[in-house]
């Protein structure tokens, strides 16, 4: 696909989104908006990865670090066929499969997240394990901005910049804002990155909203740089929902009706654009 096309896909999926969120009356729905892109980006022109074999060996490993945002990986995986549709509609009725974090019981996940500050320390692992197995394959994390303030997540820094893991790509989904306000109010991350610099990383700062700046980011990371790399995603908090967006309240929020037929609305007039 090329990045128009992804860009039409990246608003189909965000209205099955906020559909989801809204017959299941669940979810972090500003944070599932601003990784939206990313997401569809990655299973849609990046990772090695197949549904009708989710466990092959040589498939490229993804960890959602934020697993708070389950429902936009729960969208992206479903349209890829990992998930069945009527899981979906399942979703947040008791006794569903899927749950308000991904666990590895759901094809296409490979971990239990939702634990902040834990993804990035198995994604080391994983790549780890590559380099030690001498295989090709690469390992993705998506972490979020106030999940930095973990500090797990720098001992897993340090690890994979001793051990060289030129083959894990970690991103920092940088919407500034996380449940109880601005990320900098609550602990300042500035500079961030100087700091991941300082560990040793390859850092790179893209536009996250941007469908085709992270295609390009994508498709330009040195494997052979002997250095783990980041991406600061810097994206908007409830992005395409016009009065969700950089409203710290929406961390975690189920429109009304009114508002999920305005969202709606706004999609489908940006999908009729397109």
């Amino acid at each position: 696909m090329n990045s128009k096309e992804l860009t039409k896909k990246a608003e189909t999926l965000r209205k099955n989104l906020i559909s989801l969120i809204f017959h299941g009356g669940t979810g972090h729905t500003g944070g599932d908006l601003s990784v939206l892109n990313l997401l569809t980006v990655l299973y849609n022109h990046t990772l090695n990865v197949d549904p009708k074999n989710p466990k092959m060996a040589d498939r490229d490993r993804f960890v959602l670090s934020k697993g708070h945002c389950a429902e936009a990986l729960y969208t992206v995986l479903c349209d890829k066929g990992f998930i069945d549709q009527k899981e979906l509609d399942a979703y947040g009725t008791c006794g569903a499969h899927l749950g308000g974090h991904p666990d590895n019981s759901i094809p296409g996940v490979e971990i239990n997240t939702g634990a902040l500050g834990h993804g990035l320390c198995v994604g080391v692992g994983m790549a780890l394990g590559a380099k030690m197995d001498k295989k090709a394959w690469k390992t993705y994390v998506v972490m979020g901005d106030g999940e930095q303030a973990e500090g797990s997540i720098y001992e897993a820094a340090m690890a994979a910049n001793k051990y060289h893991l030129d083959n894990l790509v970690a991103f920092i989904d940088r919407n500034g804002l996380q449940i109880s306000g601005s990320t900098e109010d609550v602990m300042p991350l500035e500079s961030i990155h100087d700091r991941w610099t300082a560990f040793g990383w390859d850092v790179k700062t893209i536009n996250g909203d941007s469908v085709e700046d992270i295609m390009n980011a994508l498709d330009n990371i040195d494997f052979n740089n002997h250095k783990p790399h980041l991406f600061i995603s810097r994206s908007t908090k409830g992005l395409g929902v016009g009065f969700m967006e950089n409203v710290a309240k929406w961390h975690h929020g189920v429109p009304s009706t009114a508002q999920y037929e305005e969202a709606l609305k706004d999609i489908d007039n940006r999908i009729n654009a397109l």
